[in-house]
């Protein structure tokens, strides 16, 4: 029983740290209109992924023209 349990957590950690698939999908914004979504696969942990798509987020504003880029996995 005991390795059963020991062999159970073993599989639980280890599948709770696997790299796998996620969807950085990224949405344009301007003025307040939405534009196309970008999406991209990106394959990691799922705390680093998280990161790398969070770094597409960005914002600017030119000449009363606001732009504004968000990134976040799906």
């Amino acid at each position: 029983m005991k390795k059963i349990i020991l062999i159970v957590g073993v599989a639980t950690v280890m599948l709770a740290s696997c790299k796998k698939d996620y969807t950085c999908e990224c949405t344009a914004t301007v003025n307040g209109v939405s534009g196309t979504a970008v999406s991209t696969v990106i394959n990691g942990k799922k705390k680093d992924v998280k990161t790398t798509c969070e770094n597409g987020n960005s914002s600017t504003s030119v000449m009363g023209i606001t732009q504004s880029v968000v990134c976040e996995i799906k």
